[in-house]
Formats: structure tokens, C-alpha cells, sequence
């Protein structure tokens, strides 16, 4: 059944303003191609179910599934980037630029369909979450010599001979623990991202991307070695996003306490950093520091320091990556939604809105 009330959230309303098209597709306008991606999709799906926004939920499904997935989820996994040709192909000037997948962003997508599911009480979602969970599986997974199975990034170019390149950032512990307890490799594949979060960062800070070599385990990845920015902001993210009782929240939080320690000490996230030395390179967005929220709630001093750089920004409509960041970290920082320890999804609609504490 759909849910009919719409929870009054300003960031994701002006969300939808800056980057929601009429039909459903989240752009990032600072390309020039315009461009639409599968993680974008995700993001918008994931931030319309904190809403209880069923309608714009749909919209966006409907758009990813007939424009990325070449009209069905249960058949095809997302191509991860659509946008304007240039220069101009054929006869049509938008469609797929890239038809490779992007499997944090069609994990994104399971799991919201799966938790849309649930909440709302919708077969339909339930139906396709397990359908694409399932071809994500058989796509997707390998079985690592010497790690075990893990998720590759995409489903072609991560595999090479006895090296396997991979990104931290792709499997939020949560959704692992909500796919845990269906058929399926991901309850094995939650110990060994466990492992890959905690043994690729090994002074504290996580890495963009990493490789695991059969012969000689990690190693450094070899186009930007040694490089956390973009991409591992987000391992941060959703580590301490895990449900507060968590014991793999408490383990991770300890482990990535440098991080803590270096945004206290510069009042901002480093926007780029060296893994292996802690050499800090420019400032983060104020995207990165809503990222940091969670995690900075073990330094409340320095959790404060970046609430109140949110609260001094001034919007930008051009910034699509900082602009999710922030909806994803300064919501939950507002209590607009957690995860339990089944990784299961827990909005405030009994709460109507929730204000910012």
C-alpha cells in the first residue's frame, strides 16, 4: 500500500528543485554531457524513501528502469552513466553514454526497493529488490583467491589475471546486514568487507580504490596510489552510520579515529589525503564535512565546528556530489532516519519531521 504523506524535509525539497528532473532523473549539471548516473538514481530513491515521498520514488524508479536498465530491473543491471552524446552519434542526442554497471549504485537500488518494500508494504518493490539482488549476485560477485567473495566494482574491467581492483567505498556495512539474511553470497561477503574497510586503511584513513593481489594481498592501487578523497569519503559515512549497538560500528569507529583526529586539527575535512603518510592536500566541500557528521559524534567539538559550516553555506545548485553528501549525512545527523543492526531502515515519519538537535 503507498504511503500518502509526504514528510516536510527543506534539503531534500530544494534537492529536487536543483537537480530532479520533471521525469525523474537526477542530473549533475556541472557536466557538460548533463549527465545522469546509476548512483545518482540510487541517491534520489534512498532520499524519497526518508521522505515517505512514494510518488517522486516512483518517478525516479520508473525513469532508472526504463532508461538505464533498457526497460526492466529483473533483466538488465543499470548502465551506471546516460547524459548528451558529444559529439552527437546518431540520431538520438541523450541516452546510455557508458552501459557498464556500477554496482554500489545497483546495490543502493535492491536495497531500496527491498526497504520500499517493507515500509510501504509493496510486493511489487519486494518482487524487484530480490530479482536485482540476485542478478547483482551472479554479475557482479567473485570469489577472490586468499579474501573470499566480494563485490566488484562493476561487471567487466575490475578482473585482471591475478589482481582484482577494489573500492572501499561500494558496500555500506548496512546494506550487507540487510541482505544478510536472504539466499545469497552476502552474508560471507559481510566478514570480508569487514576486512577490506579495516586492512586498506591501515593507519586509519580509507583509500579511493585498492588492489588485492593473489600472490602478495593488498596493494596499492596503480593509477592513484595511495589516494582517499572522493570516493572514501563515503567509506566514513557509512561505517558510523551502522545501528549505535553495533559492534562493527564500534570496531570501525575505532579504527578510523585519525580521521577524527585531522579534521579537528585543520576545522575542516581534507578534500584529499595520502593513506599511507596522512598528508592532508586542499579542503573538502561542505559535502565532505556532513559526510564526517556521523563519525565526528565520538569529538562533539568538532562535530560542531562542521554543523555550523553547514549552516553557513550558501546552496549551490552545481554541486550534485557535495549537494547527496550532505543530504545523506546532515539527515541523518538530524535523526530524519537510522538503521538497526539487521541493517534495516528506521525514518522518523512517526515523527513527522524531525528538527536538527
Amino acid at each position: 500500500m503507498a504511503a500518502t504523506g509526504v514528510c516536510h524535509w527543506p534539503a531534500w525539497e530544494q534537492y529536487q528543485r536543483d537537480y530532479i528532473s520533471a521525469e525523474g532523473r537526477v542530473i549533475d549539471p556541472s557536466t557538460p554531457s548533463q549527465i545522469t548516473t546509476s548512483e545518482g538514481q540510487s541517491y534520489g530513491l534512498f532520499f524519497s524513501l526518508v521522505a515517505n515521498d512514494w510518488a517522486m520514488f516512483e518517478k525516479l524508479l520508473q525513469w532508472t528502469e526504463n532508461n538505464l536498465a533498457y526497460g526492466d530491473l529483473s533483466a538488465h543491471l543499470p548502465a551506471w552513466q546516460w547524459g548528451k552524446k558529444i559529439p552527437q552519434a546518431d540520431d538520438s542526442p541523450w541516452g546510455i553514454l557508458d552501459p557498464n554497471s556500477a554496482s554500489d549504485a545497483d546495490l543502493w537500488i535492491a536495497y531500496n526497493l527491498l526497504e520500499a518494500g517493507r515500509l510501504w508494504q509493496s510486493r511489487r518493490f519486494l518482487t524487484l529488490g530480490t530479482l536485482l539482488l540476485q542478478r547483482i549476485a551472479h554479475e557482479e560477485v567473485a570469489e577472490i583467491p586468499g579474501l573470499g567473495v566480494m563485490l566488484l566494482p562493476g561487471k567487466v574491467g575490475f578482473v585482471h589475471s591475478d589482481r582484482w581492483r577494489l573500492n572501499p567505498s561500494y558496500q555500506p556495512p548496512q546494506l550487507l546486514a540487510r541482505f544478510s539474511t536472504l539466499n545469497g553470497p552476502w552474508k560471507a561477503m559481510r566478514a570480508v568487507n569487514l576486512r577490506l574497510l579495516k586492512e586498506s586503511a591501515p593507519h586509519g584513513f580509507s583509500p579511493n580504490w585498492v588492489v588485492w593481489n593473489k600472490q602478495q594481498g593488498w596493494q596499492a592501487d596503480e593509477t592513484k596510489p595511495n589516494i582517499g578523497s572522493y570516493d572514501a569519503i563515503r567509506v566514513y559515512l557509512w561505517a558510523a552510520m551502522l545501528a549505535q549497538e553495533s559492534e562493527e560500528r564500534a570496531a570501525l569507529l575505532t579504527h578510523f579515529q585519525p580521521m577524527v583526529t585531522l579534521t579537528a586539527q585543520s576545522g575542516t575535512p581534507p578534500e584529499q589525503l595520502n593513506t599511507a603518510t596522512g598528508k592532508a592536500q586542499g579542503t573538502g566541500s561542505v559535502g565532505f564535512s556532513a559526510a564526517l557528521l556521523p563519525l565526528l559524534a565520538t569529538n562533539p567539538v568538532a562535530r560542531d565546528i562542521q554543523r555550523q559550516r553547514l549552516h553557513d553555506a550558501e546552496p549551490d545548485n552545481n554541486a550534485y556530489f557535495s549537494a547527496s553528501l550532505t543530504r545523506f549525512g546532515q539527515g541523518w545527523d538530524e535523526q530524519r532516519y537510522q538503521f538497526n543492526q539487521q541493517g534495516e531502515l528506521l525514518p522518523s515519519w512517526d515523527k513527522q519531521c524531525a528538527t536538527s538537535p
